[in-house]
């Protein structure tokens, strides 16, 4: 007869290791061509501070198609935006998280039906992003990107070519980097692509593109005395976007897209230049081809190269520094900080 086996008492069975679950927060851009979630959990200020990436999630919507014509939010784009958001719904669900927002910018802001758009939203996925506007925006860029900042930065110029307007930033930095003051250009890559059409892939198209954000500039450059600044020295040039990450992406010919190679790069403004030459000497279907474009996105670069070559023309620096980082960074970065100060 087998004896039977002798299990352990429960008493003296290890307990299960408990894990503390850690805080996390999340955060929703809701653009004109970009819908974007970034998850993240803060990090102690031992070890740096800000936060380490639990989750992400970025699929172009579009939002903005047709907005330029209709003055509204058209249908298409419209389900296209709710099936994301569906997606961010699903993943916030999936964990404990303990702050959310959601920001909604120039497509909203400029539809006759955004606010609209986003009371549907709200009642179909649960996510109803807040309007903000274009100076938020670029105080969240800001935010975002100081700690790209160094000590010897006086100044700096910040700017964000968006898929609906263009946010540019002029930055005292101390302590903590101050916003002196802002300017927001109803111009981006989506509502440039449907403006000019193709013509952005000529030289001729390319070059008025240009010449007309340099004039919509000129006046911020000498109500705040920034070229007379940067001639003084101690300016940076800062600038997150896709373009100039793609441009950051050329210059290192990388076989596919790798944030970690681009965020923070200091660009020689020769080769940022070298670079346009080359995304623009592609035409469209090169630039589809590109491992760092691709089909999606190729209507839009050169739209975003032309404001970047305003800025370039304009304010003539000699490097450029590319930053993969943007509005959910800098939501992220004030939903911990508001929580630290109770």
């Amino acid at each position: 007869m087998r004896a039977e086996p002798v299990l352990p008492s429960p008493a003296i069975l290890p307990a299960p290791a408990v894990r503390p679950v850690p805080a996390l927060y999340a955060a929703l851009d809701l653009g004109t061509n970009n819908c974007r979630l970034l998850m993240g959990a803060p990090r102690p200020a031992a070890q740096g501070g800000g936060f380490r990436v639990v989750d992400s999630f970025s699929r172009i919507v579009r939002l903005g198609e047709g907005l330029a014509g209709s003055g509204a939010l058209g249908e298409a784009a419209m389900a296209r935006t709710l099936d994301a958001l569906y997606a961010c719904a699903e993943r916030l669900h999936r964990r404990p998280v303990r702050r959310f927002a959601a920001v909604a910018t120039e497509a909203c802001r400029r539809a006759a039906n955004g606010s609209a758009f986003l009371d549907r939203a709200a009642a179909e996925t649960g996510i109803r992003p807040r309007i903000i506007t274009a100076r938020e925006e670029a105080e969240l860029a800001m935010e975002s990107c100081a700690p790209l900042l160094g000590p010897e930065d006086r100044r700096a110029i910040l700017f964000d070519i968006g898929g609906g307007s263009t946010e540019i930033a002029w930055i005292r930095n101390g302590a903590r980097p101050e916003l002196v003051g802002y300017i927001s250009l109803p111009m981006g890559v989506v509502t440039l692509a449907e403006r000019a059409g193709g013509t952005c892939f000529s030289a001729e198209g390319f070059a008025e593109v240009v010449d007309d954000v340099v004039e919509r500039l000129a006046a911020f450059d000498r109500l705040h005395c920034i070229s007379q600044e940067i001639r003084a020295g101690g300016v940076r040039l800062l600038g997150t976007s896709g373009t100039v990450t793609t441009l950051a992406g050329v210059v290192l010919d990388l076989p596919r897209y790798r944030r970690q190679y681009v965020d923070g790069l200091r660009l020689d403004a020769g080769q940022a230049d070298d670079a346009l030459e080359s995304l623009f000497a592609m035409g469209r279907d090169g630039l589809a081809a590109h491992p760092c474009v691709g089909p999606d996105r190729a209507d839009f670069v050169l739209p975003g190269c032309a404001v970047y070559a305003a800025i370039r023309r304009l304010w003539r620096l000699p490097d450029l520094t590319v930053a993969d980082r943007g509005l959910r960074e800098g939501m992220l970065l004030r939903l911990i900080r508001q929580d630290r100060r109770g």
